[in-house]
């Protein structure tokens, strides 16, 4: 398998996610902007939406969109319990999780790293980005992850896009719950692992 992706885009969490159940994958990074991958491929070829992340299976299929790549992942080493069981409760939370960020958070921080988003329309955005910080802080007091004691998909997620907010003068200390969650899954190997390799942080000399 093969994942493009974009350092520290939403790419980097199926990368954690790759890591956290021991696959092995080769990785491609993109240009997002000229749309090219390391190797100089027309990225468009591969994904015709032109986003990261994008996984091309063994079988030369690619599978887009972050959150169905992360359950294929799970699905994939379902001892590693990235993903509860299938027709459990838990399960249903995960995707629960994996939606509310998708369009609660993901979708009201993008356009915020765009330049030619008007200003009234950034300040809505923010706003709902605040909104959805509150939530989650709220819920994530007395938690370890999203589903209490353990690590799972929407995890990776959450971490991912919450830590966005340093670029856009949002300072996530407010928030003390979601703050602990960011330090707790930011010391997990895995993830160390997946930063280092996109050089997001320096490895050690």
């Amino acid at each position: 398998m093969k994942l493009y992706l974009s350092p520290g885009a939403c790419s980097l969490s199926p990368h954690i996610v790759f890591r956290e159940a021991g696959l092995t994958v080769e990785i491609e990074r993109v240009d997002n902007k000229a749309k090219k991958t390391a190797s100089g491929d027309d990225f468009w070829s591969v994904n015709p939406l032109g986003m990261v992340p994008a996984l091309k299976l063994d079988n030369g299929e690619v599978l887009t969109e972050g959150p169905a790549i992360v359950q294929y992942l799970a699905d994939m080493k379902p001892e590693s319990g990235l993903m509860p069981k299938p027709g459990s409760l838990e399960r249903y939370r995960a995707l629960e999780w994996l939606n509310y960020i998708t369009s609660e958070l993901h979708k009201q921080f993008t356009p915020l790293f765009k330049p030619n988003t008007p200003d009234e329309y950034r300040t809505i955005a923010k706003e709902n980005v605040i909104k959805a910080f509150n939530r989650l802080d709220a819920h994530l007091a007395g938690k370890q992850y999203l589903l209490g004691d353990q690590f799972t998909v929407a995890d990776a997620y959450l971490f991912v896009v919450s830590n966005w907010a340093r670029f856009h003068d949002i300072d996530v200390a407010k928030w003390p719950s979601l703050k602990a969650f960011q330090d707790r899954v930011k010391a997990r190997p895995a993830v160390q692992e997946a930063m280092k390799a996109e050089g997001l942080i320096k490895s050690a000399a």
